[in-house]
This record gives C-alpha cells, sequence and structure tokens, in this order.
C-alpha cells in the first residue's frame, strides 16, 4: 500500500455521508424487513423476537454488501483509503514490537521500513481524524528512528512499503 495525499475536508465529508446513509438505511431496512417477516410469517400474539432479529441480521448483510459493491466508486475512494490504510496500520501494530527490535537491535533494513510507513501512516490518519494529543509521541518514536537511520547513513521513505515485509516477523 502507498500512502496517497487525502483532502480532509472531503474525506470528512464524505465520511459524514457514508455514516448517515449507512445508519439511515440500516434502520429502515431493519424495521421494514422485520415487519414484513411479522405479516407473512408470524401468527396473532406471537413471540416475534427472532423474526425482528432476522430482520436487523439481514438488514446489516444488505447494507454491507452495497457498500462493498460501492467502496471502489470515486465517492468512496478517500474513506476507502483511510479504511485500508487502519488495517495495515493494525496489521504493523500487532507485530510493532517485534519490528523496533529487529529495526533497532539487529538493523533490519525491511524492519526500519515498515517503521517509516507505519509512522507517516499514523501521522496521516492521527491527522485526518484530529487526534493532535498522540501527535508527542509519534515524533518522539519518529525521531528515534530518523536518528537510528542517520546513524547507519540509510535513506529509506514509506514508499518502499510493501505487505509482505511483514513476513520478517
Amino acid at each position: 500500500m502507498q500512502l496517497q495525499q487525502i483532502n480532509k475536508s472531503r474525506y470528512r465529508a464524505h465520511l459524514n455521508k457514508v455514516i448517515i446513509a449507512f445508519i439511515i438505511s440500516f434502520a429502515l431496512l431493519a424495521l421494514g424487513i422485520g415487519q414484513a417477516l411479522i405479516v407473512l410469517i408470524s401468527a396473532p400474539g406471537a413471540d416475534n423476537f427472532w423474526l425482528n432479529l432476522f430482520g436487523v441480521a439481514l438488514a446489516l448483510m444488505i447494507c454491507l454488501s452495497v457498500i462493498n459493491q460501492l467502496k471502489h466508486h470515486q465517492f468512496m475512494h478517500e474513506v476507502y483509503y483511510v479504511w485500508r490504510l487502519k488495517q495495515q496500520i493494525n496489521l504493523i501494530y500487532r507485530k510493532l514490537k517485534a519490528i523496533k527490535a529487529l529495526a533497532f537491535d539487529d538493523n533490519n533494513t525491511d524492519a526500519m521500513i515498515i517503521l517509516t510507513f507505519y509512522y507517516q501512516a499514523c501521522r496521516q490518519l492521527y491527522e485526518l481524524d484530529d487526534n493532535t494529543i498522540t501527535l508527542d509521541s509519534l515524533n518522539r518514536e519518529q525521531d528515534k528512528l530518523a536518528q537510528h537511520l542517520q546513524s547507519l547513513s540509510l535513506e529509506l521513505n514509506a514508499s518502499q512499503y510493501d505487505t509482505s515485509l511483514l513476513n520478517i516477523v
């Protein structure tokens, strides 16, 4: 995955519209399907909990299916990019302790590429989500990596990152 420049205001506007559309669609479908099932299947005075639950589950599957079909649409570009970015950050985070050990103790170049990507991706995500609280600790970690790279006379960038690099751990 390569980092991309994302227009923050466009991302936030599109994300808000997607969330609102999802919530409204989900609620209407759940109510509609649940009521249709009750009318078609239920006996008078029967417990309709399972029919309503099935309506909710079916509505959720329909909404998720629609989002999955639309994820490559131009309107969803920023939202889908950030979703994939969060997935990559999470994949790296699960192995972060081992990756840091490889980068700083063993001077593993692949681990340093992963960290370079990770810190830049986190910075982009934090800025898009207005999460400025954790930027100070991110800056310290990024500076530590930059000093380590400088001591090894290495110049690495996030564009060298590929998910397959995570196989080193």
